[in-house]
Order: C-alpha cells, then structure tokens, then sequence
C-alpha cells in the first residue's frame, strides 16, 4: 500500500479525521446547502449554511470507519433514486459470486450516478462494494477529493505527458490488480469521459493499461492471463432519460462547429450536480458474464469483446426507440413497443408526447445531436 498513498482510498482509522477535516470546510458545508436547498441557499446563505453544518455534525457524529460513511452515503442515494427514477432494475448479479472479486467494466453515461448505481445493486445484493476509479481532473477543490476517497474511490491522475503518463499508467495497473488480490472488487469506466453520442466503445489504452503491470515479453499468453486474473464483468447501464442530454449536444455542436468545447472550472461539477438531481426515467443495469480468455489475444480484440457484451446487455427505452424513429421514420411501424415494453398504446403515446415535448424545449441545432444520442444503442443494436 507504501505504493499507492496519494491514490488510495481512506482507511477506517483515517475517516473520522477526514470527516472533521471537512465540517470544518466552509466550502464543502457550502456546497452540501447549495445542493440540498439550491432555492434557501440563494437567499439566506449564511443562515442556510450553519443548519446545514450543524445537522451534517449530528449525521455523522458516530463515524468511525468507511463502512459507517458508506451507510450515510447509502441512505441519500436511497432518497435521489427515490425521487429521480421511475423504476430500478437488473439483471446478471444471480450468476456471479459474490465472495470472488471482480473489476466491473462500464459504458460512461454519468460521471457519478454509474459507479453508484452499480455500487448500489452489489450492496443489495450481498456483494462487497467497489473501489472507484475516477479522474483527478473531476476534483478540482480539495473536499471533493475527501469525499470521494471516503466513498472508497481511487485517484487516477490526468494530463501527464511522456515518461510521467507510462510510470503512472503502470502504478494504476498494480493498484487495480492489488486490490483485486485483496479480494477487493473494482469499477473502471471503458473510457475515459462520457460517451455523450450514445455511441459505447471500449478504449483499448484501458486494456494496455491494465496490462502494464504484468507485462512480460517471455511468457506466453501474458495479456490472456493479466485479464483472466482481473476477473473482468462488463456492465451496461442504461437510462431512459440523461439530465445532461442537452449539455452533451452542446458540447458535440461546439466541437462540430468551432472544433472545440471549452469548459470552466464548473463544468464538471454542473455535470456531476445535474445527473445526480436530473430525471432519469427507468434506470436498467445489466452485468454481462466474467471474461476468460483461453487464447492469446490483443488489447484491440478485447475491447472488442467488452463492446460486445455491453451492446447486447444494453437496455434499451422507449426513448431510444422514438428518437430512431424521429430519424428513421419508415421503421416506426415495424416496431411493436406495447408488446417490447408490455405498456398499454396510450401509455407509450403519453411517454412519446412527454419525449417530444423534451425536444421541442432544446435549440434546433442541438436537436440532430441529441435525437443522435438516444438513438444510436437502437442502431448499435441492429448492426
């Protein structure tokens, strides 16, 4: 663990210090009131941050370990699916184990709600949780790193160059290997940033990468069996609606236009507040079946076999299938969606209305980018 300090997630004897650490941050009980009471704390934010302070002291007066922060952590994602999402499913879990550890491989859609959801179906379903991989570049000020090292996440450092990207690409394999021998399960998105087009593809530098610390020139099938050790599941997450559906069109209409999207230092975290609190619609998780290779193979061919996995799990959604048909209106009556989605005609009519109405709402040069999101699972689907 020497290895890997400034990476690593807390440990049990580091959390209530950290806890303290941040109650005594103005800027995170700030944020906390910011996110809760967005309409109080525009108004009153003085009086609005002390009650906020005093009840998060009185939340977590008993926390003395990870397990305890998570429990805290639980209870809130418990309310936000409650009041964000109509319904929750999953499927997959019933033919894993759950005392094998697994690094579970995921499309990116959100940058926070994937590894909770998917963290959330292991916790319910008897599984240890995750350890989390996540971008330092999302972390900008230093309560948020606090807050998810606690969450049991791990740092991985962005914008290295050269030599300093390789000797940390290889500290991150042994990290995520480390912990896989330690029995410890852990998420990795298949790419690095969200794929805002809908389009799930599995970037192979994710695999080279995972090789990297078991490389070896003289050993046959060496990646074959870096991978088998690793136990890799992948995951697809599907959500009916994406809060962040028209700030992704805009980002793909600026890098179509201008040739680039520049962000600000709330960028990320306008992202991470809006798929949080933004209406998802039914929400499905389907975890694929662990990889094991019998053959040596390339970096390339096993994302391909991730894609593959992760394109036949996906659920799709009625609004998948409306925006195909917005773009492909000669397929809409091959489709029989009352008898795909078991929802009565005026049902499905009532959710196309309500997906139409979300349409209309976004500037027409944002509409092809996001008709392209919704639709392009149906597409990938099909080929």
């Amino acid at each position: 663990m020497q290895d890997f300090e400034d990476i690593r997630p807390y440990l049990d004897s580091e959390a209530r210090q950290v806890v303290d650490s941040l109650l005594a941050d103005p800027e995170f009980s700030a944020a906390i009131a910011g996110f809760r009471y967005p309409r109080w704390y525009a108004w009153f934010p003085g009086i609005v941050g002390k009650l906020v302070k005093k009840y998060l002291k009185q939340e977590t007066a008993h926390i003395q370990s990870i397990h305890d922060v998570q429990i805290v952590i639980e209870k809130y994602l418990d309310s936000l699916i409650e009041k964000t999402t109509t319904n929750l499913s999953h499927d997959g879990l019933q033919n894993l184990d759950p005392n094998t550890p697994y690094l579970f491989i995921s499309n990116h859609r959100d940058i926070t709600m994937d590894p909770a959801l998917v963290n959330y179906m292991l916790y319910h379903q008897g599984f240890k949780t995750l350890q989390i991989a996540i971008g330092d570049n999302l972390l900008k000020r230093p309560f948020l790193s606090d807050l998810m090292r606690l969450n049991k996440s791990f740092l991985v450092k962005r914008g290295l160059q050269g030599r300093e990207k390789l000797k940390e690409s290889k500290r991150l394999s042994a990290y995520i290997h480390y912990c896989i021998e330690q029995g410890e399960n852990v998420w990795l998105a298949q790419r690095e940033g969200r794929a805002k087009n809908g389009l799930d593809k599995t970037e192979s530098a994710i695999l080279k990468m995972l090789h990297l610390a078991k490389r070896d020139k003289s050993e046959k099938r060496a990646l074959a069996k870096a991978i088998n050790s690793l136990h890799i599941v992948p995951v697809a997450i599907s959500y009916g609606l994406d809060p962040c559906d028209e700030s992704k069109a805009k980002e793909l209409f600026a890098i179509d236009t201008v040739g680039k999207f520049e962000k600000n230092e709330n960028s990320d975290i306008q992202s991470i507040v809006a798929g949080m609190t933004g209406d998802k619609g039914d929400i499905h998780v389907a975890f694929g079946e662990p990889l094991y290779l019998d053959n040596e193979v390339t970096e390339e061919e096993v994302a391909g076999i991730i894609d593959t996995q992760i394109i036949n799990n996906y659920h799709l959604h009625p609004s998948n299938y409306f925006a195909f048909f917005e773009l492909k209106p000669d397929q809409e009556n091959n489709v029989d969606l009352p008898n795909i989605f078991n929802k009565s005609k005026a049902d499905i009519e009532q959710l196309k209305i309500n997906f139409s109405a979300r349409l209309a709402k976004m500037p027409a040069n944002l509409r092809p980018y996001l008709l392209a999101m919704y639709a392009n699972p149906v597409i990938a689907k099909s080929i």
